[in-house]
């Protein structure tokens, strides 16, 4: 009897803020194929990751736990295990193509095909790592644009990470990753079984490197620019501070930091930003043409996220590391208007992870109930009963960029975000109902104290109530 479970296709981003798909609202950006998937699909707009940075976000992702769980709190933290090993078991095809971030990286995770490629400007780790993307280059004997590169240029301390692609069409990293995806696609046998296929793009993660044809349309656009309010600044999080500090004096992934950036450079930096959008946008137009020449989509479930965002000059901050809701607030797509209703936005909170127990039903398996994800779909089949979440969270640890604090933990409601930081005396407190920018921290106002300690409550229980209901998990996965 023929295998009837759908082909499902997630395709993960790295470092996309919400803030850039057209048709969510931001008529700034090109994103057509995006847009098609919003306009068929269901997208959330309320969905938040678990962790500030690649690694702990993606493997929450991939086996339904929260980073404090998993043992997986920050990038270079042993992950060797998926919810893919279920998925490959019960009959399932599963390929990687692009970025996934395990560690090791070439860690198999139940893929029966992994076609590697990692962040574009590796040092803290894996600097020596050859992805299939390094080879290729290689091989066509072009040496890669990278950061020992670009601190040869007269303009690199102003150009805050921001360059052109310039070596041969096709080379640029998510340019290989979409042609990989659709060469496969084309040219390997349709397999008799269901296909998992993860693609991951590398961008648009900095450094900020799209081909000039990208990049044109966007230098004179009027985007979105931030201005640096002193409020904001001196109220931050003394963690904060020293991250922004810390990122003027270490350039990581090729982007030399300032703490006052102009307009211009401000400008110059998300052109380029979502020019690399527009590109990965492309390339998932391509990828769904390849899908659907080959019959996958006539049975198929379409997901789209991104692991984390990026401040690019907000709050005086570029890159991660920080729980900003333009870092922890991601798109989430999912199309299958074969299956669920299309054109629908969902504001309910959920966790970026809530999608593993939706693959996880698709493929006819049970979630463990251990896991702290929670199914999206009484939402996607517009059934629920009241919300699935009161609470989000995030994570992050500290580590070789987040050196003012030994963890930093957050927790939202739909109006009060706090930011909780192991051994530090200060934090981040939020109210986004009348201070939907986070400019103003109400972690040492007076009137704000009820409600700081109602979420330091929330926080506390929430960890407990996650000690006692993945105690089975994880003892044998470690």
């Amino acid at each position: 009897m023929a295998d009837e479970r759908p082909h499902i296709i997630l395709i993960i981003t790295d470092q996309q803020r919400y803030d850039t798909i057209r048709a969510l609202g931001f008529p700034y950006v090109d994103t057509p194929h995006l847009d098609r998937l919003v306009r068929e699909g269901t997208s959330f707009s309320n969905s938040f990751v678990t962790a500030a940075s690649c690694a702990p976000a993606r493997a929450s992702l991939f086996t339904g736990y929260y980073p404090h769980t998993t043992g997986v709190n920050k990038n270079a933290d042993l992950w060797r295990h998926s919810w893919v090993e279920d998925l490959a078991a019960s009959g399932y095809h599963c390929v990687n193509i692009g970025k996934m971030h395990t560690y090791p990286f070439e860690t198999p995770l139940g893929f029966h095909e992994r076609f590697v490629v990692e962040n574009k400007d590796r040092y803290l780790e894996g600097r020596y790592f050859f992805d299939r993307w390094d080879c290729a280059l290689q091989a066509q004997g072009l040496v890669k644009q990278q950061r020992e590169q670009y601190r040869q240029r007269p303009d690199y301390d102003e150009a805050l990470g921001a360059f052109t692609w310039d070596l041969p069409v096709g080379t640029q990293s998510d340019e290989f990753v979409g042609d990989m995806a659709t060469w496969w696609l084309r040219t390997k046998p349709a397999p008799e079984k269901p296909l998992f296929l993860e693609i991951g793009f590398p961008g648009p993660h900095p450094p900020y490197d799209p081909p000039a044809r990208y990049l044109e349309p966007y230098l004179e656009r009027e985007l979105p620019l931030p201005e640096l309010d002193p409020d904001d600044l001196e109220g931050q999080p003394s963690a904060y501070k020293e991250l922004r500090q810390h990122n003027v004096e270490v350039d990581h992934d090729s982007i030399s930091w300032t703490l006052d950036p102009t307009p211009e450079q401000l400008q110059r930096l998300r052109a380029h930003y979502m020019a690399n959008v527009t590109l990965i946008d492309e390339k998932i137009g391509e990828i769904l043409a390849a899908l659907e020449e080959g019959g996958y989509l006539e049975n198929a479930v379409v997901i789209f996220t991104s692991d984390h965002g990026d401040c690019l000059g907000d709050h005086g901050h570029i890159q991660k590391w920080t729980m900003y809701d333009i870092i922890t607030r991601t798109p989430l797509i999912v199309w299958a208007p074969n299956r669920w209703a299309g054109g629908r936005e969902i504001d309910a909170l959920v966790q970026q992870f809530d999608i593993a127990p939706v693959v996880m039903e698709l493929a006819g398996l049970p979630a463990p109930a251990s896991w702290e994800a929670r199914s999206l779909t009484p939402l996607l089949e517009a059934n629920a009963q009241g919300p699935l979440r009161t609470h989000v969270y995030s994570e992050q640890v500290r580590d070789g960029i987040l050196t003012g604090t030994e963890m930093m933990t957050m927790v939202r409601d739909e109006r009060w975000k706090l930011v909780h930081l192991l051994g530090n005396d200060d934090g981040g407190l939020y109210d986004l109902e009348t201070d939907p920018g986070e400019s103003r921290n109400l972690w040492h106002e007076p009137e704000a104290q009820e409600k700081r300690e109602e979420l330091l409550a929330t926080l506390r229980d929430w960890r407990m109530r996650g000690a006692i209901l993945t105690a089975d998990w994880a003892a044998p996965w470690r």
